[in-house]
């Protein structure tokens, strides 16, 4: 590894280190998220309200040192407060573009499937392309764009399953869940007249982001991994507990995944296990179960985790 590509991954490592700080007892979904930003991806967090999903968001973009906006879906909440719309000015005779919430660096889509799915699909083109398009005139978003987006578990009251197509265009779905009873104690005694977030340090910035961000594309990929990788993604396709496989487009974000991992863990090179350690999170919100498969209590990850069992791991 060179002298830059080290300097960069002990700036992360300090990066995740900080954000800790905040998110008590939870370093592998802080991994998990520093890793979809690398990789240009987008993270769904699934999980009850209360669990520090708002505030791992926050907490990220104050240490990376990028914007940030947060957006409260609620049944009202329009596409155009995400998109921005065009306002007539009546002093300059003319349209003017007013920028929506998806214009900063980390967005915030707090309790997404609590809006209309109308308003859902607002996010598509912008989490796919990097810009939006108001009236026929596309605006480029800020670069890196990363989309945090939040969810209650479906069947909470006033809640909309988010559709096969959105969900496809997150990296990862990962969930918090409760801390330990130790990390909940230090959790209420440290905010005890004080926000943690008061202290976190900004150690980056958008340069230092994008500099990094072209370093994990550079990260080489064998010829095995990718065999190994459309092997895994091709086996979800012919499960008998799947009613619904992995798309192509899973197979290119586990590849990237697996670059940002490496990156992230100090080395060049993907190897078999950086793709273990994403296989789960990437694929679990893009298969869906039959319904013998539901009834007999097999859950998503249960069917991934046998996958990477039985696939032969290429020996690079």
């Amino acid at each position: 590894m060179n002298n830059e590509r080290s300097a960069g991954r002990e700036k992360l490592v300090s990066m995740i280190n900080e954000t800790e700080k905040v998110i008590v007892g939870k370093r592998r979904e802080i991994v998990l998220l520093m890793t979809a930003l690398l990789s240009g991806g987008h993270v769904l967090i699934e999980d009850v309200p209360g669990t520090g999903k708002t505030t791992l968001a926050a907490t990220l973009a104050a240490v990376c040192g990028l914007s940030f906006k947060r957006a409260q879906f609620t049944p009202d909440v329009m596409a155009s407060d995400i998109t921005g719309f065009n306002m007539y000015n009546r002093q300059k005779e003319k349209f003017e573009f007013i920028e929506g919430l998806a214009m900063c660096n980390i967005m915030l889509a707090d309790e997404i499937n609590r809006a209309s799915p109308k308003t859902q699909s607002a996010l598509l083109e912008a989490m796919e392309e990097g810009n939006v398009t108001v009236d026929g005139v596309s605006y480029p978003l800020p670069d890196p764009f990363f989309v945090v987006a939040t969810q209650n578990p479906t069947g909470f009251v006033g809640t909309y399953p988010l559709p096969e197509a959105q969900l496809d265009r997150f990296s990862i779905r990962i969930s918090l869940g409760y801390p330990q009873r130790e990390e909940e104690i230090r959790i209420i005694s440290e905010r005890r007249g004080r926000n943690p977030m008061d202290d976190v340090r900004t150690l980056s910035g958008p340069d230092e982001l994008r500099a990094m961000i072209k370093e994990v594309s550079g990260v080489f990929v064998d010829e095995r991994i990718y065999a190994y990788i459309v092997d895994l993604v091709a086996q979800t396709r012919s499960d008998d507990g799947l009613s619904l496989g992995a798309s192509p487009r899973a197979s290119l974000i586990v590849s990237k995944m697996a670059q940002a991992t490496a990156y992230i863990i100090g080395r060049s090179y993907v190897v078999p296990e950086d793709i273990a350690n994403i296989f789960i999170p990437v694929l679990s919100h893009r298969i869906a179960l039959t319904r013998e498969a539901k009834l007999s209590g097999v859950t998503a990850d249960k069917i991934l985790f046998s996958i990477l069992k039985k696939t032969p791991v290429p020996i690079i």
